[in-house]
């Protein structure tokens, strides 16, 4: 039977005042064109590095992967901790060797590396490495050549989902040499972007000699630093059925889902942090949960928004975006199931008007409410395919 389509769309509205909190290669705030006019950005990329440094706190070491070009030195140090009467030189081997055989290629080390590293970042769980080295120690303690297949199945989520790891289950992972082990990701982040007209600024500052003579006055560095001030709308949608999938176990799912909303929410690329502190949280939050598909709202904000006189501009942007739900929901019958609001500064309030439960004004209440939609869903889920 088809697994039931389930989506959490979350959409964010974010003031962010002076800041370069994700720079292009000239070291510019990123922008991009949309609406006919340059609007602030900032990258999927950039925003999900930052949603994975804030798991850290929120989740078990054993539930996040590792984004590496040393793979062969972590397989290692396992091999070794298990087996101390293996050499560090046998041990790497017998790493590379297995990581061999899964598809990936390892590269020849060179005179300074003790071990050979992959030509490319590799994302690999911690339950995925312990099992490569004992699969490469039992290979080695029977005499015989390391099975392509067994290696190869490890790092197969579809065969193993239960060794994935929850950020590799969200984010995905691409492997160049073999990509059958490749895995789709369950969450879709989209570039945060301004909702108005983007106004780049330069910031012109000196820096004294604490230790120049006496009669050399001025300053010992002149310099600028680019920066904006911006709202953003930030959206990503999570493909409950697909993360399902990847985990291989409900109860990760869910673990998995609540750090994701939650870490969505709260982080914050870390670009230029020490000169601007904009540590900013989200003016408003909509979570809503769709059994249709996902959809963005970006387009409420086509139209830059522009605030004139004593006009504010929160109050504009909420405006637009309920606006666009609306006219989305009439012309395509895509109304979510379910629509939870978190409204946090003046202006934001007639976002309210969205919720099915006015009650969720908080995140937790948000989290929860969430977590018993999600679980209705497994149990409903579990029901349909008996």
């Amino acid at each position: 039977m088809k697994t039931k389509p389930f989506y959490i769309d979350m959409h964010v509205i974010q003031t962010v005042p002076p800041s370069n909190i994700n720079r292009d290669d000239t070291g510019s705030p990123k922008t991009a064109r949309f609406g006919g006019v340059v609007r602030a950005r900032v990258s999927s990329q950039a925003w999900k590095s930052a949603i994975r440094k804030e798991f850290r706190s929120m989740l078990d070491t054993d539930d996040l992967g590792l984004r590496t070009k040393y793979v062969v030195d972590s397989i290692a140090k396992r091999i070794h901790s298990e087996r101390l009467d293996i050499s560090e030189d046998d041990a790497i081997k017998l790493a590379s060797n297995v990581l061999g055989a899964t598809g990936v290629k390892v590269e020849k080390k060179k005179d300074t590396d003790k071990s050979g590293k992959t030509g490319y970042l590799v994302f690999i769980s911690p339950q995925q490495i312990v099992k490569l080295a004992e699969l490469a120690l039992r290979s080695d303690d029977e005499g015989k050549k390391i099975s392509n297949k067994e290696a190869k199945a490890i790092l197969d989520v579809k065969k193993n989902p239960a060794l994935n790891s929850i950020d590799i289950a969200l984010f995905g992972r691409m492997v160049t040499d073999a990509p059958e082990l490749n895995v789709d990701a369950s969450v879709q982040v989209a570039h945060a972007l301004g909702v108005g007209k983007a106004s780049q600024e330069f910031d012109y500052f000196t820096a004294m000699d604490d230790c120049s003579p006496k009669d050399n006055a001025g300053a010992g560095m002149i310099s600028t630093t680019e920066f904006m001030s911006s709202t953003l709308y930030r959206y990503a949608t999570i493909d409950i059925a697909h993360l399902n999938q990847n985990l291989g176990s409900t109860d990760a799912a869910m673990r998995a889902i609540q750090a994701f909303i939650k870490a969505f929410i709260t982080s914050m690329p870390s670009g230029k942090q020490n000169s601007f502190a904009n540590r900013t949280l989200p003016s408003a939050v909509v979570v809503q949960l769709r059994s249709t598909q996902p959809v963005s709202l970006v387009n409420a904000f086509e139209k830059p928004i522009r605030a004139t006189n004593n006009e504010n501009e929160l109050s504009l942007t909420c405006d637009a975006l309920i606006h666009q739900e609306k006219m989305l929901d009439e012309a395509f019958g895509v109304e979510p199931d379910k629509t939870f609001v978190i409204c946090a500064a003046p202006g934001a309030e007639g976002l309210s008007s969205l919720a099915t439960d006015q009650k969720s004004s908080n995140m937790d209440a948000v989290l929860n409410n969430v977590n018993e939609c999600v679980k209705d869903y497994f149990d409903q889920s579990s029901i349909d395919g008996e």
